[in-house]
């Protein structure tokens, strides 16, 4: 699958919807120290205004009494006076240069003006007008006006965000967005198909509804994660050419009960406002759990949600031109009335890829890549069985920086070995210095497995062995399949138990004893074993009988864990279990003790060069044996190379035997 494209482009802000419910009362965090600063120097201007004018008057000015006033003016000491009509204010000028003020009677009487004029002085009178006098008052009225209107829009705000908590969440995409389409999905063809069929509908009614067909109301995508469920409604919603709602189902969930179900309500009447519409909910599964769970009962938060969306799919007042789609890697815990027909019609298997699909999709992540000549995409497709698009996304980055690191300037074949062997083993742990026993010890243990999955005809063919601790294991031993399997044989089966059994057996065989390396063997082999006996009916003694695992807490179905047998049945799969495993037990240390020159050799090879691949493997083992173990040919995969005409598919790649570091003793 492609990678998508990055969901902070200016188109997710044009396309963000009006009245989102953003936890964000006032404005967004961004906007809210800038209103802060603007209402309090606004407060400051406002008392300035009003304590602070009024005593505001020239330094230079004098405050003279009206006796002192006419005595001054009869001296001749007054150059200019400005009478105020309004308020009997008497300003002006001295001969000095020096501003002066006084207050006199109101009107002014008649013969002081003209003793005044007498004396030459210049008079004038100041009659201001209406508006004037009320100028002061008006603008301290309206900066408290302003104050009060931002401080109601604030608490207005904040209401707002708590009363809209039950809005959707879902981001609304119109048509006019460009952003990913079929073109951009490579692979999965089946698929494509299916979902362009219901944007056609949306689309084009008329063709459909002519022959009296309907839209389908659901579409389920079910996958492994990582297959590009998301990717795959990203490009209906580029298109599909009508309105389209995203939401994730964890958008419905809040800490106040009945937010879900109200968000549910208000998604469905946005969507039929623009109808035709498409809803996509991504990981349904978070809402969509089974009912009945007895966690709170019919009052519980979740149950409510999924109720209102099981209402509003398929209810008493059935949507017109909406049509939901939903993707879930969990379709086991959904509810069944969620999964009927006339809810979600459709339930489309988005499956890991096979070789046909991982290609495309390699050339596609490669595309902007700068690639050597000798690079073969078809050979890291036939390399990488069992990957999904995501992982084929992250392996070439993980070739991309390898071939940075190394000073390359373009991605090599061995890049893309070293990225595989990262991504399937784990990042090398040269920080870890092991004792010179510990290393011997691991590298029989290693050489074990490897020694086993060569020679047993149905085990995966042998890739790689290391004793360079990787990950969590402190050695690997790495196989791949090579050919197409969807079921497993019961002696394909028997083989990756007794391969499993090589590591803890070759410490038997050379040591006399066991380590606690061979934890993760056992306990993976108990549970196949296990698997065998009570599921897949391979077992004499239990005969055509399964019993599937113990049902899960979370899903609702037991708060015990329960069994539908009787304590004898339980005692006869406990024996049947331990047979099987002493029985690759016993196998094991029979091949072992056949080719126990191969494994001493195995064990030099790995305690010399650390790392040897398959073809060493091999060749280490029939030249001790004497005679090719395999006469048809060398049953390993290697480099990144052809080995077979036949392309592995979509099986999951081993990692064989991992020696597990010792853990801590219970206390």
């Amino acid at each position: 699958m492609t990678m998508p494209p990055n969901d902070e482009s200016p188109w997710k802000k044009l396309t963000q919807p009006k009245g989102n419910n953003s936890p964000k009362p006032g404005g967004t965090p961004a906007q809210d120290p800038k209103r802060r600063y603007f209402l309090i120097a606004l407060a400051g201007l406002l008392v300035v205004l009003v304590f602070v004018s009024p005593f505001s008057k020239s330094s230079s000015s004098t405050t003279l009494p009206y006796s002192q006033f006419l005595a001054d003016a009869k001296d001749h000491k007054v150059k200019t006076v400005t009478i105020s009509n309004a308020s009997g204010e008497i300003t002006g000028t001295l001969t000095d240069g020096t501003s002066y003020s006084s207050i006199g009677p109101n009107p002014a009487i008649p013969e002081d003006v003209t003793a005044l004029r007498l004396d030459g002085i210049d008079v004038k009178f100041n009659n201001p007008s209406g508006l004037s006098n009320y100028l002061p008052l008006l603008m301290y009225v309206a900066l408290f006006g302003v104050l009060m209107f931002f401080v109601m829009r604030s608490a207005r705000s904040q209401m707002n965000g708590m009363m809209s908590i039950g809005r959707s969440k879902a981001k609304l995409f119109n048509e006019d967005r460009p952003t990913t389409t079929f073109a951009d999905v490579a692979g999965y063809d089946g698929v494509k198909q299916e979902i362009s069929e219901v944007v056609e509908f949306l689309k084009t009614p008329g063709r459909y509804k002519a022959i009296g067909a309907t839209i389908p109301k659901g579409v389920l995508l079910v996958g492994p994660p990582g297959t590009g469920k998301t990717l795959i409604a990203r490009a209906v919603a580029g298109e599909a050419g009508v309105p389209f709602f995203s939401v994730s189902g964890s958008d419905f969930m809040e800490m106040f009960v009945g937010v879900g179900a109200s968000r549910v309500r208000d998604l469905f009447q946005s969507a039929r406002k623009q109808a035709p519409a498409i809803i996509f909910v991504d990981e349904i599964d978070s809402i969509g759990r089974k009912r009945g769970a007895g966690l709170g009962g019919g009052h519980d938060e979740r149950e409510q949600t999924l109720n209102q969306m099981l209402s509003e799919m398929d209810g008493f007042d059935p949507s017109e031109g909406v049509v939901i789609i939903a993707a879930t890697n969990r379709p086991d815990v959904l509810d069944q009335a969620l999964l009927r027909p006339g809810r979600f019609d459709r339930q489309i298997v988005v499956p890991l890829p096979d070789y046909e699909e991982r290609l495309p999709i390699l050339q596609v992540h490669a595309k902007n890549k700068r690639l050597d000549d000798d690079v073969s995409l078809e050979l890291v497709a036939r390399g990488t069985p069992g990957m999904s698009g995501a992982d084929l996304a992250n392996l070439v980055n993980e070739a991309a920086l390898h071939a940075v690191r190394r000073g390359a300037q373009t991605i090599g074949m061995e890049d893309f070995e070293s990225a595989r062997d990262r991504v399937l083993m784990g990042q090398k742990r040269d920080s870890t210095v092991l004792r010179d026993d510990d290393r011997e010890r691991i590298a029989y243990h290693e050489g074990g497995h490897a020694l086993l999955a060569y020679v047993l005809e149905k085990a995966d063919p042998l890739h790689k062995i290391t004793i360079i601790p990787r990950g969590m294991a402190l050695g690997v031993t790495m196989t791949l399949p090579e050919e197409d399997r969807h079921i497993y044989s019961r002696q394909h089966i028997e083989d990756s138990l007794c391969m499993r059994m090589g590591g803890r057996v070759a410490e038997l065989l050379i040591y006399g004893d066991l380590s606690t390396g061979a934890s993760d063997d056992l306990q993976r082999n108990t549970e196949l074993a296990r698997r065998m006996v009570r599921e897949w009916g391979m077992s004499k003694e239990i005969g055509p009988m399964a019993w599937g695992s113990n049902g899960q807490v979370f899903l609702g179905e037991d708060l015990v864990h329960t069994r539908d047998y009787s304590d004898e049945t339980a005692k006869v799969i406990d024996d049947e279990v331990e047979r099987i495993l002493r029985e690759q037990e016993s196998r094991a240390i029979e091949v072992l003790t056949l080719h126990r020159r191969g494994l001493t050799s195995l064990a030099q090879a790995l305690l010399e060069n650390e790392t040897i691949d398959g073809d060493v493997a091999a060749r280490l083992i029939d030249e001790a044996h004497g005679d090719p173990v395999h006469p048809s040919g060398s049953k390993t995969v290697s480099s990144l190379r052809t080995t077979t005409p036949v392309p592995p598919t979509d099986n999951e790649t081993s990692l064989s035997a991992g020696f597990e570091p010792p853990a801590l003793p219970n206390a």
